[in-house]
């Protein structure tokens, strides 16, 4: 089961063990372009876009077994709340 904590209206958790189709879906679900993402120790780890993860999806070597930590690689800045438009 997906963990996705609501901290206010405009910032969405989600671990980096999920994968790409499920942060999709939730994105459409909640109506956001972005999700802040976690490490198993429930530290902030950086954030992905819906756009950063279409691209993905569109690629040859993408299956629904891809993680958001595989497609991102390194750790990346988190986005501040305030930069997160609904």
């Amino acid at each position: 089961m997906a963990r996705v904590d609501h901290l206010d209206a405009t910032e969405l958790r989600v671990f980096d063990d999920m994968t790409v189709e499920v942060a999709l879906s939730i994105m459409a679900g909640a109506g956001v372009d972005h999700l802040l993402l976690c490490d198993g120790d429930d530290e902030r780890t950086g954030s992905v876009s819906r756009a950063e993860l279409a691209v993905h999806r569109e690629s040859s070597a993408y299956t629904d077994h891809v993680r958001l930590r595989d497609v991102l690689g390194t750790p990346r800045p988190v986005l501040a709340p305030s930069s997160i438009s609904l």
